[in-house]
């Protein structure tokens, strides 16, 4: 189907906008740190719900070591690294400001992909990543900002301006390596593999690197533990379902159809799709010049829809 790819990259930046106010409202109440454990649990029991009843098994019969070892990477890089530096820093500076720092993400990938993978955009795709990327910036760059804004002090995610605008950028790096070693991982080691399949291998790797990790480091008991408060249990469930399921999933549909570059630039328009959530949900009022980036951003879009 025509702009399959485009539709699932943009699909993708509508179920992180979800996530990301369910991850920071989650993030408030426990911790981003052990969000991140219990939202892959989720997700990988979701996928395997999703993928038996859909196909009859978890993984297909020409998965290879070398899939498993790439998609894995993929996963570490983009969603325990990646990730976890995303959520910290969206509870620490706000999810605005973070949002900002990640729209450097696009590029990045395009760099990543140009150097890996040898993804040559033309000059029209870069023009549309450029616009679409001055428009996202414009949006999320309206207010100034103080560190601690959002958390109290003693808060495990409490933390300097400086701190938080250094993991922002490091979260926005690990989703751009994250998804062209994806991309590689599932189109260049063998066989093809399915979106939905490696997407459950990304999450599966995951969930076992960051819960080695919590148990070496003593912070099992009080993960479990965080998971008592029901809200905060609520919370993740729904961002693992518009996240680390739907989000990721339709992902890696997009980048199997195109450039990871322009992929990257429409996965982060979440913050546009941000904008009629918030008034619809929070009602807020939105200012004249975030409409008018978020008119910028989609000039972009398009252009890279008719590229």
């Amino acid at each position: 189907m025509e702009f399959t790819g485009e539709l699932a990259a943009l699909t993708t930046a509508l179920c992180w906008s979800f996530t990301s106010m369910f991850f920071t409202q989650a993030g408030r109440l426990i911790g981003s740190f052990k969000v991140n454990n219990i939202r892959l649990i989720f997700a990988v029991s979701i996928y395997c719900v999703a993928l038996l009843a859909t196909t009859g098994q978890i993984l297909p019969d020409d998965i290879t070591v070398q899939h498993i070892f790439w998609l894995g990477l993929s996963g570490v890089v983009g969603l325990v690294i990646g990730d976890s530096a995303l959520f910290k820093s969206q509870v620490m500076i706000g999810p605005r400001l973070a949002m900002l720092l990640h729209s450097s993400a696009p590029v990045m990938a395009t760099i990543i992909a140009w150097i890996f993978l040898r993804e040559v955009l033309s000059v029209i795709d870069v023009l549309g990543i450029s616009i679409t990327v001055t428009g996202i910036s414009w949006v999320v760059a309206e207010r100034r900002y103080r560190a601690n804004n959002y958390v109290a002090h003693g808060h495990p995610d409490a933390g300097s301006l400086a701190k938080g605008v250094a993991l922002a950028l490091l979260g926005a790096f690990g989703q751009a390596a994250g998804l062209v070693v994806a991309k590689y991982g599932m189109l260049n080691v063998g066989a093809p593999v399915e979106p939905m399949p490696a997407s459950f291998i990304r999450m599966a790797v995951s969930m076992i690197c960051i819960w080695a990790y919590t148990v070496f480091c003593g912070k099992a008991p009080e993960t479990i533990a965080a998971a008592r408060n029901l809200k905060a249990l609520g919370l993740s469930l729904s961002g693992a379902i518009t996240g680390p399921f739907l989000g990721v999933w339709m992902s890696l549909v997009a980048v199997k159809y195109i450039e990871a570059g322009i992929a990257a630039t429409l996965n982060a328009t979440t913050p546009i799709w941000i904008i009629p959530l918030v008034i619809i949900i929070y009602k807020e009022k939105v200012s004249i010049r975030a409409l008018l980036g978020a008119i910028v951003a989609v000039a972009g879009v398009a252009l890279l829809m008719v590229s």
